[in-house]
């Protein structure tokens, strides 16, 4: 599908499925493209009876980048953040949701059910408290109601490495090390696969600048938890037992924030999506679809 036009910028967004079925919208997380959404998880997913919407963020992949604006003082952003002053910020995650409520008009849907891992978890949890009737039922997957906890050492792991090396072999080599410092030690790790995927998004699209500015935006969001409290959506919280990058506190904290919120956790996943686990997810978000319409 051709990029659509979606609350003042340009999105590009990939459909799976029969229009007719209900619609299920999957939103990405930190610095990562629609691509990285498991094709064959798609697959599954429209087999099941949905009609499965991706697309990229702003600031990454094909959708509009913002390099008019400034590269974020991170620092400076964090420290504001953590005494309770609101930073200054290119976007929002409420920009980011208007823009997968424009994505949704776009198309010509009026609700759907909401997928969002990670950084597109909380993206999810912003649409459904702002656009609370565009939402039917919420999956938040490996995130958190506001700013996420993990492991200290893996944090530092990612930040010391080359974040925007100038050769192609190094941007893969990039995503090859990223996907093995999230990953959990309870399933395989499908090498062959998952260089593919880093191939293949180096070569569609490499701008870590955006992730900056995507995470700035995650700083600046504070606590989401009071107005989560007010949430009357159907949910489920996924989390996996070995992710480090956002402890599974995290998922328990917002399957608590959320009136009647389903908590799922997967033994042995960490901050991924491995096939060995897709029936768990595939089941979680057919389970909510049911909760929703029973």
């Amino acid at each position: 599908m051709p990029q659509v036009e979606a609350n003042g910028i340009s999105i590009e967004v990939e459909t799976t499925g029969d229009p007719a079925d209900p619609a299920v919208l999957l939103i990405m997380g930190l610095g990562f493209q629609l691509i990285h959404w498991p094709d064959g998880l798609v697959n599954q997913l429209a087999a099941r009876g949905f009609h499965v919407i991706r697309f990229d963020n702003r600031d990454v992949g094909l959708s509009t980048w913002f390099d008019d604006e400034p590269d974020p003082n991170m620092t400076a952003v964090w420290l504001r953040s953590k005494l309770g002053i609101t930073p200054k910020v290119s976007y929002t995650l409420s920009d980011m949701a208007d823009d997968a409520a424009g994505v949704l008009d776009a198309l010509g849907i009026e609700a759907a059910h909401v997928v969002g891992v990670s950084m597109g978890g909380m993206i999810s949890q912003r649409l459904a408290i702002e656009h609370p009737d565009r939402v039917l039922s919420l999956c938040s997957t490996m995130s958190s109601p506001g700013q996420p906890v993990g492991s200290a050492q893996l944090t530092l792991k990612l930040m010391r490495m080359e974040q925007d090396p100038d050769s192609r072999e190094g941007r893969i080599r990039v995503g090859m090390e990223t996907f093995r410092l999230i990953a959990g030690n309870g399933f395989d790790f499908d090498e062959d696969h998952l260089l593919e995927v880093a191939t293949a998004a180096a070569d569609r699209a490499w701008h870590p600048v955006g992730t900056n500015r995507q995470m700035a935006a995650i700083m600046a969001d504070g606590d989401r938890g009071p107005v989560l409290a007010g949430l009357r959506v159907p949910t489920t919280v996924i989390h996996g037992t070995d992710d480090r990058l956002m402890l599974p506190k995290c998922g328990r904290r917002t399957a608590d924030a959320v009136p009647g919120a389903e908590l799922v956790l997967i033994e042995g996943m960490g901050h991924e999506w491995p096939e060995g686990a897709w029936p768990e997810l595939l089941d979680s978000i057919s389970d909510l679809v049911e909760r929703t319409t029973s």
